[in-house]
């Protein structure tokens, strides 16, 4: 597979744009975290992207078959239409992930 060069591959063969690695380092986010929520988290399709969440439920759902996720408790990762990690970071409110506002609009 060719690679752009603000691309670098993880560990699951999702490809980390720059910003991505940027933001993991700044938040402590590690790329093993990062292969536990692509493989084990929730999709969620809001604005135009795809997230894959950690939340409660999926701790305790892998908690049952012996997986470990309590370091990506809360973790979302941001991912682009083509599979790169665009990047990652902690909320533990999922409410937030929606799609865009609807509003009635108004003509005149």
């Amino acid at each position: 597979m060719h690679q752009s060069a603000g691309t670098r591959q993880t560990s699951t063969d999702q490809p980390l744009t720059d910003h991505a690695q940027m933001r993991m380092g700044q938040r402590g986010i590690t790329e093993k975290v990062v292969a536990l929520v692509l493989l084990h988290g929730r999709t969620v399709h809001a604005r135009g992207a795809t997230y894959r969440v950690i939340g409660h439920k999926e701790v305790s759902r892998c908690a049952q078959r012996g997986i470990d996720l309590t370091d990506a408790d809360g973790v979302h990762v941001l991912l682009a239409a083509d599979g790169s990690v665009i990047t990652a970071y902690r909320n533990h409110e999922l409410r937030k992930i929606r799609p865009t506002k609807r509003r009635h609009r108004i003509y005149h």
